[in-house]
């Protein structure tokens, strides 16, 4: 009876015994399923998504390029030949200086400049590539014939600064956003957390030890699996590191106040205090410092207190690199290669960039006066005037005509107003200055942002308010007279209508006083900052930092546009009207293009030297399209 009686508790013991086992299974496979999960998230979330494509030069391009200086950066030798990079491209020379082959940005290459390059044989390549880094759009490789692209999804991926071959073909890349990625052939990863979000400007190393320059964070060691980090309380004159060189256990540190020098990853002391450093390169006893503002400094290591002279190559300005050969040591400037002969004495320019039209690529603002002559300003080198004849291009810079950020031809008066960072400038149309308008002069403040015609005088826009400008003297108008934002950015008239686009809002003013303000949630505005608004018929075209293009019509409501209302921003003043279109040009977006007849955006990406469009202006004939890496103009009728 007790062996029949223990029998059904036994079952029933081994059952539960099974069950609690099965469940604890059960709940040890979900934790793992669930880890695995999110280890897979984790690794999807990190994953970077790119494609490694045969690049190949867009077919129907219609852009003219209006010749701009070509600006060496990066030099290196590849298959007996000498390549140099930069905004503009890439030029193939012989070894004698014979410019062979050009590569132009947008042309034969993507619409981006060029801002980086080494020679080497990567993960995923059989044979040595000539590797460019471009600001926009990822990594080039050309292995003399081809090209071929390796393009990440992510644009901050793309944005590249620096790249340096490691071991294995493996690619080193620095970037503005990201920090420094790994490139092995099959995948782009970061190379570790530590080094992540920097705004990289040098490297130096491999991959196992790894020296990284930033823009405002020091330098950053990588080795042994940890990162150190080395800002002016370690020593460095400066946060700001600009140039990288490794010799043996010395690693040298270029910033915008000296070189560090660091001996076996410790700081020793500081060289050339207060240059400004672009470049350095180690040569026996010296130290051979670039800068950019006096040329090539040679300073000598073995001395206990080292000094500096830059003697006979002061001629020089803003070095970018040097490249040692058999022959001697050159010195790349934004200007030209200088030589220094291995067994000679000073720097010999051996070439130098082709004669251009224009005096500089960064353009900031474009405008055709009543002679049909094309004034082109720049974001630092005051502004050309082209005229439409076979006279010689007028270049015009000063202490008040810089820093370009609008031109308005006035074809009442018949003269040109130009709004820079440091007042409003009145020119003739032969390009001399009639008068110069500052704060001194009733200018609610020095810095003028955008100037347009309004009913019998100007219209003034600056940081602090708006000036008008007419035979009765100047008034200003601000947030105090019920302006919606003091820093007004663009400027739009429709008969007695003024449109103020500013940093918090849309203003409207009508006969010297604001009658209505716009701004971001109620109205239907998306966006408080303004960067342009134009009028397009009887109602408004305005264009935003942040939420691309929207429409204002004649009753005051906002509404979108299927592909220009988003995540995009167009520059200050980057919008022209002509009968046929609206164009606006955008900050790394392109070029954008709407049809009027057919009421339709359309976006145009190719064949630009850049990405960021800044400046627009059409004659009879062309459209032109300014960036900050040249200018081009097209056909109307071939957008």
């Amino acid at each position: 009876m007790r062996r029949n009686g223990k029998l059904p508790f036994l079952a029933i013991f081994g059952v539960g015994l099974a069950a609690i086992v099965l469940a604890g299974v059960f709940v040890g496979w979900r934790a793992s399923r669930t880890l695995r999960q999110s280890a897979q998230e984790v690794r999807s979330e990190q994953e970077i998504h790119f494609q490694v494509r045969p690049f190949l030069p867009p077919n129907g391009v219609n852009f003219e390029m209006v010749s701009s200086p070509d600006v060496f950066l990066q030099a290196a030798r590849f298959q007996t030949h000498l390549y140099i990079a930069g905004p503009s491209g890439l030029s193939e020379y012989d070894l004698g200086g014979t410019l062979l082959r050009q590569f132009v940005a947008g042309r034969e290459l993507p619409s981006s400049p060029l801002v980086a390059m080494a020679a080497g044989t990567l993960g995923d390549s059989s044979e040595p590539e000539l590797i460019l880094g471009t600001a926009g759009e990822g990594i080039l490789a050309f292995n003399g014939k081809d090209f071929r692209q390796i393009y990440p999804e992510d644009a901050g991926v793309r944005s590249i600064t620096a790249i340096v071959l490691g071991s294995a073909g493996h690619l080193l890349i620095g970037t503005k956003q990201r920090g420094v990625l790994l490139y092995d052939g099959k995948q782009i990863r970061e190379l570790h957390p530590t080094l992540n979000n920097q705004y990289v400007q040098a490297l130096a190393g491999n991959e196992v030890d790894l020296w990284v320059g930033t823009l405002n964070q020091g330098v950053l060691h990588w080795h042994g699996g940890s990162t150190e980090s080395f800002g002016e309380e370690q020593g460095l004159p400066d946060r700001q590191v600009q140039a990288i060189a490794i010799a043996g256990d010395k690693s040298y540190v270029g910033t915008a106040l000296g070189v560090a020098e660091f001996d076996r990853g410790r700081f020793s002391r500081v060289l050339g205090t207060g240059l400004l450093v672009t470049s350095l390169l180690v040569g026996g006893e010296d130290l051979l410092a670039g800068t950019e503002d006096q040329g090539v400094v040679r300073v000598p290591l073995t001395a206990r207190r080292p000094v500096f002279a830059a003697q006979e190559s002061t001629s020089l300005a803003e070095v970018q690199q040097f490249l040692r050969t058999d022959d001697g040591v050159y010195a790349l400037t934004r200007s030209g290669m200088f030589e220094l002969p291995a067994r000679g004495f000073g720097w010999k320019q051996v070439l130098k960039p082709r004669p251009a039209v224009l005096s500089d690529r960064n353009i900031s603002a474009l405008a055709e006066d009543q002679n049909r002559q094309l004034w082109v300003g720049y974001f630092d080198r005051g502004l050309d005037l082209l005229p439409g004849d076979s006279r010689a291009v007028l270049h015009v810079e000063d202490e008040h005509v810089f820093c370009v950020n609008r031109i308005w031809p006035d074809a009442k008066s018949g003269s040109v107003a130009v709004a820079t960072a440091n007042g409003l400038v009145r020119m003739a149309l032969s390009g001399s200055q009639e008068q110069v308008l500052t704060r001194a002069d009733g200018l609610i403040a020095d810095h003028v942002t955008d100037v347009v015609a309004y009913r019998d005088g100007l219209a003034i826009a600056t940081p602090a308010g708006l000036t008008f400008l007419d035979a009765d003297g100047a008034r200003s108008m601000y947030a105090f007279h019920g302006l919606v934002n003091n820093h007004v950015y663009a400027l739009g008239v429709l008969g007695d209508d003024l449109m103020a686009g500013t940093l918090g809002g849309l203003s409207v003013i009508g006969r010297g006083e604001v009658r209505v303000n716009y701004t971001a949630g109620a109205s239907g505005l998306k966006q408080n900052w303004i960067t342009a608004v134009v009028p397009v018929g009887d109602e408004w075209m305005v264009g935003t930092y942040g939420s691309g293009i929207m429409g204002l019509d004649r009753a005051g409501r906002f509404h979108a546009f299927e592909k220009a209302t988003g995540e995009m921003e167009i520059n200050p003043n980057a919008m022209l009207v002509t009968p046929q279109h609206v164009l606006a040009g955008t900050l790394g977006n392109g070029l954008y293009v709407y049809d009027r007849e057919k009421e339709r955006w359309s976006a145009i990406r190719e064949g630009l030297p850049s990405q960021n469009v800044t400046a627009l202006a059409a004659d009879k004939d062309y459209i032109y399209v300014g960036t900050d890496n040249g200018l081009v103009r097209i056909q109307e009728q071939k957008l």
